[in-house]
């Protein structure tokens, strides 16, 4: 509420005094050392909004609600993380479970097709029944339908608003947001009560979405679409972008694919997202020992579909889980010409039993 302070100089503040109790103790020319606007130093000096933010945190709290600060033990560690963080999170719901755990943020467009929101589904269920809680922005279309998959297997999902948690935009969604605190979710929003949902916030929203979560998942996209706004944010943030490929001829798709042409992680199943997460996630919910006993006994019972080809067998055989092995040394070990070892990999990879990793490397797929 202080006029003149934003995330950069209040992260400056906080870097100076500690804390933010500390800046309203500080002297006259402490805070003019730092170069503040006379109107912001003479606002801290009064103390002059000290009675309206007591008046805020109050309704807040007959909410239901929370505020988090930055130097706050409980604000979100991978949020706090990029640049210029939101000062305050109001926050509502199971937020301290829900922050807690592996979050994966899953948007796309409002007018979704169809096949875009059969995909957000299905993904979202998978993820959330593994344990990764679904961050999106309550918005129509994608993001409405990613909570749905995660409330609908009893997961857990965080819709980040554009308004005040004292609102709900848009208004259809308001059942859904009923159901995201009862089904143990959260509401998380950087604006105070009464914030109306004005174009302007969305971009700021947008940035908590990603800066909650390890990797953005975008299910469909049209060529302007906010969704690639937040692609470009969690790259900044040093988030993994995921994308869902589309058909060529739909306008949604031209950002899914745009992104993937550029890099993005091609996503057709859940382990495509999961493969991509910290190495202490990604273990606890696909373990090595598992992995390779399932594989093991696969290979015992001859379990491999019927119509692979001789080289495609004798090619998975020889992949492990963990240890991707690259181009070159398949081509040593193997025997296979370039033609055959080529066929044999796009045919093991199109079946989901295996996958490709960076740097011309593959290993087996669960």
């Amino acid at each position: 509420m202080t006029p003149g302070i934003g995330p950069r100089v209040m992260a400056k503040l906080l870097e100076r005094f500690g804390s933010a109790e500390n800046v309203f103790l500080a002297h006259a020319r402490e805070l003019e050392a730092l170069r503040l606007k006379p109107e912001t130093i003479q606002s801290i000096l009064n103390r002059e909004f000290h009675e309206k933010a007591q008046e805020e945190l109050q309704k807040v709290r007959d909410l239901g609600g929370d505020v988090l600060i930055l130097d706050d033990g409980c604000y979100p560690q991978l949020l706090r993380e990029i640049p210029n963080p939101p000062i305050v999170l109001y926050v509502k719901g199971n937020w301290q479970e829900c922050f807690e755990m592996p979050c994966i943020a899953v948007i796309g467009s409002r007018q979704c097709s169809t096949y875009g929101e059969n995909a957000c589904l299905m993904l979202s269920r998978q993820l959330a029944e593994r344990g990764i809680c679904i961050v999106s922005g309550l918005a129509r279309g994608i993001d409405a339908t990613a909570h749905r998959g995660a409330i609908e297997v009893g997961g857990k999902t965080i819709a980040v608003l554009g308004t005040g948690i004292d609102d709900v935009y848009p208004k259809e969604n308001a059942k859904l947001l009923d159901k995201i605190l009862e089904t143990g979710g959260a509401l998380v929003s950087q604006f105070p009560l009464k914030t109306p949902p004005l174009k302007d916030n969305f971009p700021y929203r947008n940035r908590i979405i990603s800066g909650l979560s390890f990797g953005v998942l975008i299910v469909e996209a049209s060529e302007r679409s906010g969704s690639l706004i937040t692609a470009r944010y969690a790259l900044e943030q040093g988030r993994e972008v995921f994308a869902v490929p589309g058909n060529i001829t739909s306008r949604n798709s031209f950002g899914t694919n745009y992104l993937i042409k550029s890099g993005a992680k091609l996503v057709q199943q859940w382990q495509d997202v999961i493969t991509e997460l910290p190495r202490e996630i990604s273990e606890r919910i696909l373990p090595t020992k598992v992995v390779e006993k399932k594989i093991d006994k696969m290979q015992q019972q001859d379990l491999l579909p019927a119509d692979l080809t001789e080289t495609e067998k004798q090619l998975f055989r020889m992949l492990p889980v963990d240890e991707p092995i690259h181009f070159d040394s398949l081509i040593e070990t193997s025997g296979f010409s370039i033609t055959d070892l080529s066929t044999a990999l796009l045919g093991l990879e199109i079946r989901g039993l295996i996958r490709s990793m960076p740097g011309n490397c593959y290993a087996r797929r669960v």
